[in-house]
């Protein structure tokens, strides 16, 4: 896990010394002074300083100290932890040269939020005073807050659903001395102990908000003519050129062979009859076209997504082009982090997507945050260990000895065949059962062993269904397909079925 530190306990222990501030006393000439606070945190050597190196210096009073005295876990507040809340912003624009927000929509995101964990901080005040007034007047404005709580909060920001809080007085200690005084006369320390619900939350995911913001119509328009509903087509002519044509005075022709613009408002796409669409919007043509769904014209190479890194296939050759250099040349802004990138395939329905910014170390490498709710579900296979959908192992057995694994609820993928599949004589020791009796599976089945024998659990020899199935020991996801063990969605994407969501 990346490094992630967003000060959120910093601003609790914040909000706490805030909250013991600006309070004061009025001396015996009817002046008010502010009592100062101070995080009471400190080590002997400050104290020795702020005593001037003296034992017979008495400290500056009256004064308060906040300091936190406990930080727990609250298991009563737990909920479940996959949960997801989603919340779309919408920003104004932003006149960067005018320094100024404009009255119209600007950037739109989608926020992730996920559950946070509950904790309860103990804080304890000290109140440090010299005589009983001071401790008097300064206790009875703290305490006409309390009944019994006071709410906080951490931040001002709009989708942080954790910057609400209260903050309990639980007890109070009336005074640090004891009776008799003694000889010596130390000042005397009243402490007051609150505890405040907190969560410590995870970094959101933050993402482009994909959907339609604006609608513009123009129903009681009466001007136009209503043939402009049909989009332009083009034809492909015998000199090598497109001739966009429609019944509107729209018409250009484009060179086949290299990028020209479109300066009749429409960008242009190669359909599979051979036909060239054109869209409203201005854009490019090169030869081979850009795809009509996706509407980006330079994207014309092969993606290679391996695990959670993806480089650009040019000409056969993986990371054959730098990302900064490809990503400069679209139209669009390119926000780390924000940016998505977007898979097609045959055999998933939807698309799978993630938001991806570029190696520093490596700019032909692209490092992808993928969306999980987008991947496909791992297939849930029953057992002698319950319903599991995840393996523990890949192994080809006659390479690899199971003793040292086998736990009651291992689950292994089999790159091989085990028992008399293989020789028609006695099998492999490592592979038998408890009783000593042999142990029969074909390669790519899932065998789960529960303590005494071993259990086909994924029959590929009668499993035609697509099943999927993520190796815990790796982390990447597999799919059963036609007989054989694929990688789920990962692999070589050629143009056309891959784009990026700006």
């Amino acid at each position: 896990m990346q490094h992630f530190y967003d000060g959120q306990i910093r601003r609790y222990i914040t909000q706490m010394v805030r909250l013991m501030s600006n309070f004061s006393y009025k001396d015996s000439k009817g002046n008010l002074r502010t009592i100062p606070v101070m995080y009471g945190d400190i080590t002997r050597q400050v104290g020795s300083i702020l005593r001037d190196n003296s034992e017979n210096k008495i400290p500056n009073a009256p004064r308060m100290a906040v300091y936190v005295t406990g930080l727990e876990m609250d298991t009563s507040r737990l909920s479940d932890s996959s949960y997801v809340n989603k919340v779309n912003i919408r920003e104004r624009a932003y006149d960067a040269e005018g320094k100024e927000y404009l009255n119209k929509d600007g950037k739109n995101y989608t926020v992730e939020r996920l559950m946070p964990t509950p904790y309860t901080l103990t804080c304890n005040a000290d109140i440090w005073s010299t005589n009983t007034d001071q401790k008097l007047q300064i206790l009875e404005q703290i305490l006409m807050l309390f009944n019994p709580s006071l709410e906080i909060q951490t931040t001002d920001n709009y989708i942080d659903w954790t910057s609400l809080s209260v903050v309990n007085l639980e007890s109070m200690t009336w005074s640090s001395r004891t009776i008799p005084q003694g000889t010596e006369t130390e000042i005397d320390v009243s402490t007051l102990t609150f505890t405040t619900p907190i969560y410590i939350s995870p970094p959101v995911k933050v993402k482009r908000l994909g959907v339609i913001t604006n609608i513009i119509t123009s129903v009681f328009d009466e001007t136009g003519n209503i043939n402009i509903l049909n989009p332009p087509k083009a034809v492909l002519n015998e000199d090598g050129t497109y001739t966009l044509k429609n019944e509107t005075d729209l018409s250009a022709e484009f060179s086949q062979n290299a990028s020209a613009e479109a300066d009749v408002r429409t960008r242009v796409a190669v359909l599979p009859d051979g036909e060239i669409e054109a869209l409203k919007t201005t854009g490019k043509l090169t030869k081979g076209g850009a795809d009509v769904v996706f509407g980006v014209s330079h994207n014309q190479h092969n993606l290679l997504v391996l695990n959670n890194t993806m480089q650009l296939v040019k000409n056969g050759v993986v990371g054959g082009e730098d990302w900064i250099a490809w990503l400069k040349a679209s139209p669009d802004e390119f926000i780390p982090g924000v940016t998505e990138i977007r898979l097609k395939r045959k055999d998933i329905v939807n698309e799978i997507s993630g938001t991806f910014a570029i190696d520093p170390s490596n700019s032909r490498v692209a490092i992808i945050n993928w969306d999980l709710d987008t991947i496909p579900s791992d297939t849930i296979i029953n057992g002698p260990g319950g319903n599991k959908n995840k393996i523990d192992y890949i192994i080809d057995p006659l390479k690899s000895n199971p003793t040292n694994i086998k736990v009651p609820g291992i689950r292994i993928l089999l790159l091989g065949a085990i028992g008399n599949l293989i020789t028609n004589v006695d099998g492999a020791n490592a592979w038998k059962n408890a009783d000593g009796s042999d142990f029969e599976a074909n390669a790519n089945d899932i065998i789960e062993w529960d303590g005494s024998k071993w259990h086909i659990v994924f029959d590929s020899q009668n499993t035609k269904d697509f099943v999927y199935q993520t190796n815990l020991n790796t982390g990447i996801q597999y799919k059963w397909d036609t007989g054989e063990w694929i990688l789920s969605f990962e692999g070589e994407y050629p143009n056309g079925s891959w784009r990026i969501q700006y």
